[in-house]
């Protein structure tokens, strides 16, 4: 009999909304994960939303990782005020009635977990599908994290490419403008960085009929996902006057799966902290000289330029519907 085949350990930090629940179960049915730890902040909702959907989504579907709440807001400035309840609904879940989920956060906030849980297991990943609040509060608090982690994979920014711009600002995404500071603390770190923005999620575009099929093959998972997209899609029908959104979360989760799946470019990142352009993301190009030092001295990220984007959604399916089985 073959050995057990070794399972990637991933800590999943999330401000949990809609698309972070799709990328939570993308991360529970993938055979090669085991979440470790799911840890919770403002963003999509309040933290107290965000850990209750955290917590109700696990308890659900059987996620054994602890949850740990986290940042009830940023470092530093951040763009805008309150929560996208037009976006995620009052509760960050499209308003589906989660009701109060038995279990419970752990006794010790997200920061303290991710460096305990470094420490825990030789090989570690984050994937960061909202601000990087805890991530950079964890290196305020162990700095040598940034050498025990093996990659954060940050859903995230926008450069540009493909003609993708900002989403709550021209040139802002919102993961990234909901706390600069922290991003600009987590780029300038040695931690190894892989950055899947804009450019590459809103190239990844899901519908009804994919959402269909999903609830077809996927078992409970499926379903709940269907009802959960439901107000999702409704507001990007408000704006395009299609019934369709980007995969965005998910596409982070993919990128830790099959990085093959998408084309990057290594170049260091830094983000605007303030002022007009606050929340943007900006990398430099090695192949120039600036009069600007500032990116000098910054360690390279991965950042996603183009995507595969039918490998991908082919990927979340026959992922998911693992869970029909």
């Amino acid at each position: 009999m073959p050995a057990a085949e070794h399972k990637r350990a991933v800590i999943f930090d999330t401000d949990i909304g809609i698309d972070d629940a799709m990328a939570l179960l993308f991360l529970h049915y993938a055979p090669t994960i085991e979440i470790v730890g799911i840890t919770t902040r403002f963003g999509n909702a309040s933290v107290e939303n965000t850990t209750n959907n955290a917590l109700a989504v696990a308890e659900k579907f059987s996620i054994s990782a602890a949850v740990y709440k986290g940042a009830a807001g940023p470092l530093g400035n951040r763009l805008g005020e309150g929560f996208p309840t037009h976006v995620h609904g009052e509760n960050g879940m499209g308003n589906i009635e989660l009701g109060k989920p038995s279990l419970q956060a752990e006794s010790i906030d997200a920061a303290h977990a991710i460096v305990n849980l470094c420490k825990q297991h030789e090989s570690l990943s984050i994937v960061a599908v909202g601000g990087l609040t805890n991530i950079a509060a964890a290196l305020a608090l162990d700095a040598s994290i940034a050498q025990q982690l093996d990659d954060v994979v940050i859903m995230g920014g926008a450069f540009g490419y493909s003609g993708h711009r900002g989403n709550v600002s021209p040139v802002a995404e919102a993961n990234i403008a909901s706390d600069p500071l922290a991003a600009d603390i987590v780029f300038s770190s040695e931690i190894q960085t892989s950055v899947v923005g804009l450019d590459v999620t809103h190239e990844v575009v899901f519908g009804k009929d994919f959402i269909q099929e999903l609830a077809a093959r996927a078992g409970e998972a499926g379903r709940f996902i269907r009802e959960a997209t439901d107000y999702y899609l409704n507001f990007y029908h408000s704006l395009s006057g299609e019934y369709q959104c980007p995969l965005h979360d998910s596409c982070a989760v993919a990128f830790l799966l099959r990085p093959d799946l998408f084309t990057t470019v290594q170049q260091p990142v830094r983000v605007v902290s303030e002022g007009i352009a606050i929340g943007q993301t900006i990398h430099s190009n090695d192949i120039r000289r600036y009069v600007s030092e500032e990116w000098d001295g910054i360690p390279k990220s991965n950042v996603c330029t183009a995507v595969d984007a039918a490998g991908v959604l082919d990927l979340y399916q026959s992922t998911l519907a693992l869970a029909g089985e």
